[in-house]
């Protein structure tokens, strides 16, 4: 059985065929997905859909990219992260890959939002949802800056949908982060990150459809679900010179173990 860590099944591409996804998902033998939160104004949607489905489990956060939406406080994101149902904080980090005329230091209010973040995330002790895009430097540093190192008290977390190279992936493993491998593994034009996966240990990483985004090979171009997860899976196995159904078994053993889901099916 299958698990996939991050799809955004509420978004307009995906919501009007849930029914038919919910067949797919079985079929495929995807047992259950995190549907990850990008706006407190998308969040009851989220939430509810999580509450209606056993095997759906929600995240609360703001995404780095996201400008012109209301602005998560701590207290805010540690009521959400608090509710049943809610096992991570998220996406967050940090996305300078449309900069536009801005520069990087315009970037405050990024950078503010993501401290916001974290520190939530340590209050409610559940993990966080780290988006990073040409901003590796500054993610790190923000985490390291806010304690995220690893030891006692420390949130952690997911680098999801892993695009960086093998210097940021040791840094983030070194933090104490799981990271998590999307459809673009399977693109004939990524084998920079096939070797990250490679090297990321069999107990620290997880799989992802980013749905509806990124469907992997051969299904690029179309629109993801979760029932995409198994070929992401495939990979990896390749990879890792293991079967198919021990990237399966690793893969959602690692989810319970770092966003605790069965603790959380009831408010703290």
């Amino acid at each position: 059985m299958f698990t996939d860590s991050h799809c955004h099944l509420t978004f307009p591409e995906l919501v009007a065929d849930w029914p038919a996804i919910q067949v797919a998902m079985a079929q495929a033998q995807v047992h259950r997905a995190l549907c990850i939160c990008t706006t407190l104004e998308e969040f009851p949607a989220v939430h509810s859909l999580a509450l209606a489905h056993p095997n759906i489990w929600a995240s609360a956060g703001v995404h780095p990219d996201n400008e012109g939406v209301t602005e998560p406080s701590v207290a805010e994101l540690v009521r959400l992260g608090s509710l049943p149902k809610v096992i991570a904080i998220g996406e967050t980090g940090l996305d300078y890959y449309r900069l536009g005329d801005r520069t990087v230091g315009d970037m405050e209010w990024q950078r503010e939002r993501f401290r916001r973040h974290i520190q939530a995330a340590r209050r409610v002790q559940k993990p966080l949802v780290i988006h990073t895009r040409s901003a590796s430097d500054d993610t790190l540093a923000i985490l390291r800056e806010q304690g995220e190192m690893g030891g006692a008290g420390c949130a952690g977390g997911v680098f999801h949908c892993f695009t960086e190279d093998m210097a940021v992936a040791k840094a983030a493993l070194e933090l104490g982060f799981y990271i998590s491998f999307s459809g673009i593994l399977t693109f004939k034009s990524a084998q920079t990150i096939r070797d990250v996966a490679a090297l990321v240990p069999m107990d620290r990483l997880l799989i992802e459809t980013d749905s509806p985004y990124l469907a992997p090979v051969p299904f690029r171009g179309k629109t993801n679900n979760p029932s995409f997860v198994p070929y992401i899976a495939q990979t990896l196995a390749t990879l890792k010179s293991c079967d198919l159904q021990t990237i399966a078994d690793v893969s959602s053993a690692n989810f319970d173990t770092l966003f605790r889901p069965k603790s959380y099916a009831k408010s703290v």
